[in-house]
């Protein structure tokens, strides 16, 4: 069950608030909960109301345990291939496993264009599915305040973009279904980092 003792937060506060967790502790999240998280994902904006996001639920350690494999496997090559020290590559692939294997629980956010519209020229196909990727981040958004609200902790990490056939693979997801991201879940072992933030007028102009 939910965090009862946190009291629901006002929205502006609880998106100001909002931290990327990466350390939990090691009690299990319900299903109920993450249900309730991807019920409120659910809820984003799409476009045309398609709804292409998708939602793998991980909690099995070992299915956890494949994934870290496959993926570090993958960080390992593609670094290599860059020509780091195998220290660095050890530590960023030491680090890149634990954080998948020690999460309660993962989500892997991914996207399908089998619901969108088609088009014969590249240039509206290209915006069709660029509409589908920012309806799948809305989306993650959504989960991650609910989780914030929830009491739970929770890290938006992009990795599967780079290894989007390895993910698909190993989890032997449909083959429509393309990762975009993974969302670490857990109650937290601390309250991560405030990151500042650029002062508005440095982000955003008036229009006459």
């Amino acid at each position: 069950m939910m965090d009862s003792a946190r009291p629901a937060r006002p929205v502006f506060e609880n998106i100001r608030s909002r931290r990327s967790i990466r350390r939990y502790r090691p009690d299990p999240v319900s299903r109920e909960v993450i249900d309730h998280l991807l019920e409120s994902a659910m809820w984003a904006p799409s476009a045309h109301n398609r709804q292409p996001w998708r939602f793998a639920v991980i909690v099995a350690h070992e299915a956890k345990l494949r994934l870290a494999t496959a993926m570090c496997e993958q960080l390992r090559a593609d670094r290599q291939r860059d020509g780091d020290s195998p220290e660095a590559i050890q530590h960023d692939v030491g680090r890149s496993r634990a954080r998948l294997v020690d999460s309660p629980a993962i989500v892997v956010a991914c996207l399908t264009m089998r619901d969108m519209d088609r088009y014969p020229d590249p240039h509206r196909a290209s915006a069709e599915r660029m509409m589908a990727v920012q309806s799948v981040s809305m989306a993650v958004q959504n989960l991650l305040l609910a989780a914030h609200a929830a009491g739970l902790g929770a890290c938006w990490m992009c990795a599967p973009l780079f290894c989007p056939d390895t993910v698909r693979e190993t989890l032997r997801l449909p083959d429509d279904w393309e990762p975009q991201a993974l969302i670490t879940l857990g109650w937290p072992a601390d309250s991560g980092r405030a990151r500042a933030r650029e002062p508005l007028s440095t982000r955003a102009i008036d229009i006459d």
